[in-house]
C-alpha cells in the first residue's frame, strides 16, 4: 500500500496519550504493591515491557514526523529553485482527486495566484498525485491567453509540472515589509 506523502504524520492519538499516561501513573503503584505484599517483583517485566513498547512507539512516530518534516522542506526547496530558474511558472494546489485512469488523472485544481477552481485532466506523472499537493506548472500560453476566457477544462501534460509539495508548509512565509 502506498503512503499519502501530502499527509503530516501524526505524534500523538488519545489512545496512546493516555496509556502512556497510566503506565506513568500506574507502574510504579503495581512495582511497590507487589513487592510490599508478595516480596518479590513480579511485576517488573510485563511493566517494563509495556513501557519499552510506549517509548518505542513514541520513537518512531516522532522519527516518522521529523524524516516528513525534512522531507516536505527538500520539496519546497526544490520547488522554490524551479521558481526562481527565470521561467514563467504558476502554483496549482490539487483539491481533489476525482478519477485516475491509465493514462492521467480528473482532479480539480486551484489556481493560487489567481484564487480559481477548475476541474482538470493532468498527465501521467512518474509520481502519483495526491490532494493537497502543490504543483508547480508552466501555465500553457495555448490554454489560458490575456483578454480570452478560461477553459473550462485544463489540461496539463506531464512536462509542463516542474515539482510538487505538500501544501503545508514548513518554512516561514516572506514577510511583507
Amino acid at each position: 500500500m502506498q503512503v499519502n506523502p501530502v499527509l503530516k504524520p501524526r505524534i500523538a492519538t488519545p489512545a496512546l496519550i493516555v496509556l502512556s499516561a497510566v503506565t506513568i501513573a500506574v507502574a510504579p503503584t503495581l512495582m511497590g504493591l507487589t513487592a510490599a505484599l508478595t516480596g518479590s517483583n513480579l511485576m517488573v517485566v510485563p511493566v517494563g515491557t509495556a513501557a519499552l513498547i510506549l517509548v518505542a512507539t513514541w520513537t518512531h512516530r516522532i522519527r516518522a514526523l521529523r524524516r516528513w518534516e525534512s522531507a516536505t522542506r527538500e520539496k519546497w526547496r526544490l520547488l522554490e529553485g524551479f521558481r526562481q530558474a527565470g521561467v514563467t511558472t504558476t502554483e496549482v494546489t490539487l483539491l481533489s482527486v476525482d478519477e485516475v485512469q491509465p493514462t492521467g488523472t480528473w482532479t480539480t485544481i486551484h489556481w493560487n495566484r489567481f484564487d480559481y477552481v477548475q476541474p482538470a485532466w493532468i498527465e501521467a506523472l512518474a509520481e502519483p498525485v495526491w490532494p493537497g499537493s502543490v504543483l508547480l506548472i508552466k501555465p500553457d500560453p495555448r490554454q489560458i491567453k490575456p483578454g480570452a476566457p478560461w477553459p473550462s477544462t485544463y489540461r496539463i501534460s506531464s512536462d509542463e509540472v516542474l515539482a510538487w509539495a505538500p501544501l503545508v508548509r514548513t518554512r516561514p512565509l516572506k514577510q511583507s515589509s
